[in-house]
């Protein structure tokens, strides 16, 4: 018989605050910031051990607020793996997104809760449209997230996708610039006529006068360009004997 699963702990927000500041490692705290990351509401407790105390405590939806409320770095990645994607609601969604101030919490939310929420393609429309640096990066980091991880949405909405890439892709700022391109290239890696329609974007992009926007298409074109060399090899070495 395989091993049960063990169920999962009945944890409340002050205990997984404790359990987090347990973990804390200064070192793990000061390298924050090589990676973009600000430090003063840190804890410095690494990823995997928030993914491990996120699998402990399982999906519990209670603790979300207060966790997110505490306004601490860990607390609110721990969010991402403890609340349950069809309880938390749009406006929700609007309220944590306005307060992103990295893009680590922006992308491991949309890539580990929101692309799971029903209210997911709404958001990237809201949010594709929004002034704030990390607002307008979650819509793309969303988009990203969808690509990846949605098996049953149909080209549709991610061709509409492709409309805001185009859109956004002259906005020059570095967490933007690259969740833009970030969404293209995971679009065109979709399927074969998603990659055909996202080639065809990031070469206009390529060819702009607009640094920012010739910047998105050759990046993309650059990593959607290897996946149509790797994709013709695969198709050529099809059914072909494997050397002795």
């Amino acid at each position: 018989m395989p091993a049960r699963k063990a169920a999962p702990e009945q944890i409340d927000a002050a205990h997984a605050l404790a359990l987090l500041k347990a973990a804390a490692s200064p070192v793990h705290r000061a390298g924050l910031a090589r990676y973009g990351i600000p430090d003063t509401h840190a804890l410095g407790v690494p990823m995997r051990d928030i993914q491990a105390l996120g699998k402990r405590i399982g999906r519990q939806p209670a603790l979300m607020q207060p966790l997110w409320d505490s306004g601490i770095y860990e607390a609110r990645l721990l969010v991402a793996f403890i609340a349950d994607p069809a309880q938390v609601t749009s406006a929700q969604m609007d309220r944590w997104c306005r307060q992103f101030d990295n893009w680590a919490v922006c992308d491991t939310l949309c890539l580990h809760l929101f692309d799971r929420s029903p209210h997911a393609w709404g958001r990237i429309d809201a949010w594709a449209r929004k002034r704030g640096e990390f607002e307008k990066r979650a819509a793309f980091a969303l988009l990203a997230g969808l690509a990846v991880h949605d098996r049953h949405t149909p080209d549709a909405p991610f061709l509409a996708g492709l409309t805001h890439v185009y859109a956004a892709a002259g906005d020059a700022r570095n967490f933007v610039s690259k969740g833009v391109s970030w969404a293209l290239r995971a679009i065109g890696h979709r399927n074969a006529v998603l990659h055909a329609e996202a080639i065809a974007v990031a070469t206009q992009l390529a060819a702009s006068d607009d640094a920012a926007r010739r910047w998105v298409g050759k990046d993309a074109l650059r990593d959607l360009g290897r996946a149509a060399v790797r994709a013709k090899v695969a198709k050529a070495t099809k059914g072909c004997p494997k050397k002795a």
